[in-house]
């Protein structure tokens, strides 16, 4: 399908590669990496955790923040923190990467996929009310903010407190991310943060726990260091992890942190020349309600309008599509990118969707999403996240992209509707 595209029209390739969201290191990090280093300080306690910690708390506006060895680790001991016990159903987002729900599976808890909107492409609140009247008895609810775009999350809030059930906020994606007013990472009862190697503010790898409760964040410090007993020599009364956050990478995240806003800024100003470069097209970006929130832009996607499809199939690992004319599809345009040495990816595959969990609960709007017709009862069911992941891609998105660069994406991008 390539050379299909190659024969409409042959763009120079970039020398270096343009990535999708690769790490933007600072000489104070390595300062602070080398201070690790000099005073011998290079396991899991020292003076850049403590930093770090302290940093992210002032920086989020949360009480407490427990460095932990990557987002999935925060997310797997907010899970325990909730009380999940095996065969316990957990609603969570749907429209998200995997790291969102395995934690669930981890304390043997059964995901249920709550369905996307698309206002900000995050979890339906009102598939997650549909949610309760089917499964009454859940008490816990993860939700994720995609993309760095804050969901609905006061609608969220309200039904959660209606039906008393707990929020875990994965904003691993969505750090100095606001909803009114509000940083994202302080809505639920335990939330979880990461700072990956693709994220806007990256250690490399590793995460944090942010909660306002002092003992679960005690409780999770006990956990991420094998919750070892007070006790002379290594006493065990439960089971505990090797999670806690090193050191050395505190010391990146620490040079990091003080370029957040700097790092927004220049995602955002992606994001805008994409928007002004696709004017013309059948295509809309990542939706954002500027009305509640502001978001890190931390990548920015777009969406194909449904009658600008040409026709595309996906299996499992491949995907295939037919060339027309004014028409294209994210295997093309992905096959487009990537033809002149720049990255871009499709939008997360839906968990319900996803082999591994095909045969758990996936709600929609108006109920059940599974096993709506057979062969003597017609019917449709409106699958959000379906629909947003076959007409969506993930744009390169990094913040040392030049202008340049990102022209001649769009200009790549532009030549797929010809």
């Amino acid at each position: 399908m390539l050379e299909m595209f190659e024969k409409k029209q042959s763009f120079e390739k970039f020398e270096s590669k343009v990535w999708l969201s690769s790490p933007t290191m600072y000489d104070d990090s390595m300062k602070y990496v080398m201070e690790a280093y000099e005073t011998n300080w290079m396991s899991t306690v020292g003076k850049n955790i403590d930093e770090v910690e302290a940093m992210v708390c002032e920086k989020v506006g949360c009480g407490h923040s427990v460095a932990l060895s990557a987002g999935t680790s925060a997310l797997h001991l907010a899970v325990k923190l909730a009380g999940v016990k095996p065969g316990q159903k957990v609603f969570c987002s749907d429209m998200t990467f995997s790291a969102t729900v395995n934690p669930i599976t981890y304390e043997g808890g059964i995901p249920v996929f709550i369905d996307t909107e698309y206002d900000t492409w995050n979890m339906d609140p009102v598939a997650l009310e549909k949610a309760f009247e089917l499964y009454p008895d859940v008490k816990v609810v993860v939700v994720a903010h995609l993309y760095g775009t804050p969901g609905k999350i006061d609608e969220i809030k309200a039904i959660c407190e209606k039906h008393g059930a707990v929020i875990i906020e994965d904003a691993a994606e969505s750090l100095g991310a606001t909803y009114k007013g509000v940083q994202t990472g302080t809505f639920g009862d335990y939330n979880a943060i990461s700072f990956n190697g693709n994220k806007i503010i990256t250690g490399t790898s590793g995460g944090m726990l942010l909660t306002d409760d002092e003992a679960a964040a005690d409780k999770a410090r006990k956990w991420s260091t094998q919750a070892r007993e007070n006790a002379p020599w290594y006493q065990h009364e439960e089971v505990g992890y090797n999670y806690r956050m090193s050191n050395v990478i505190a010391g990146v995240v620490r040079g990091q942190l003080p370029h957040l806003e700097d790092h927004i800024a220049q995602k955002k100003a992606i994001y805008e020349r994409y928007r002004d470069g696709f004017k013309g097209l059948p295509v809309s970006m990542n939706p954002i309600d500027f009305e509640n929130s502001e978001p890190n832009y931390w990548l920015s996607c777009m969406i194909l309008d449904k009658d600008a499809m040409c026709k595309q199939v996906r299996g499992e690992q491949d995907a295939l599509y037919v060339p027309e004319h004014g028409k294209s599809c994210p295997t093309e345009i992905l096959d487009a990118i990537a033809s002149i040495n720049a990255e871009g990816r499709p939008i997360w595959k839906p968990m319900h969707m996803q082999p591994i969990y095909r045969m758990n609960p996936f709600v929609v709007r108006d109920g059940n999403g599974r096993a709506r017709t057979n062969a003597y009862i017609s019917g449709t069911v409106t699958d959000v996240g379906m629909d947003i992941f076959s007409r969506g891609l993930c744009l390169p998105s990094d913040n040392k992209m030049t202008a340049e660069q990102q022209d001649r994406i769009i200009e790549v991008i532009r030549a797929c509707f010809d």
